[in-house]
């Protein structure tokens, strides 16, 4: 299965459903599922933003050491690959006339010439699986999916 390694916060906010998109410098024409690996960096300056502070807190991480790190933590469906052109009032147009408005946009860097990945249908895993994560898309050995897959519960108990 394909992977990718996204810092904390922003992993997390991934699989609690509250960013759907994943910008980076490049693009992708990968489509997909995708495991979702919280990278063992942390971006701290995210953690003291009120915003994200707010939407971690409501679903029970209430200190750093909540977010897991250095694991795969669920995974989710890479739909689509949008370009970033430009900036408007509510959010960012994508091609397509696609907007991202508040506060999806403030969860990302939609800048000119940045990429949107679109993730969807996400599964938040109950338990996570330790494991290196690596720069780019990589390929996860995902042997024991089929396990975690009968145990795919979000954080508060409810199926994914």
């Amino acid at each position: 299965m394909k992977a990718i390694t996204i810092r904390q916060p922003w992993a997390t906010l991934i699989m609690l459903r509250e960013k759907h998109f994943e910008t980076r410098s490049w693009k992708t024409n990968y489509r997909g599922p995708i495991a979702i690996h919280a990278g063992l960096v942390v971006d701290f300056d995210a953690l003291n933003e009120p915003l994200i502070a707010i939407a971690l807190k409501s679903h029970g991480y209430k200190t750093i050491s909540d977010l897991p790190t250095g694991a795969i933590i669920g995974r989710a469906m890479m739909t689509n690959c949008f370009k970033s052109i430009d900036m408007c009032a509510d959010g960012y147009l994508l091609e397509g006339d696609r907007y991202i408005a508040s506060p999806e946009s403030y969860y990302g860097d939609f800048t000119v010439g940045r990429f949107a990945w679109e993730l969807t249908e996400v599964e938040q895993w109950n338990e996570s699986v330790e494991a290196k994560g690596k720069q780019g898309l990589w390929e996860w050995d995902h042997e024991r999916v089929a396990t975690i897959d009968q145990g795919a519960e979000g954080r508060d108990g409810t199926r994914a």
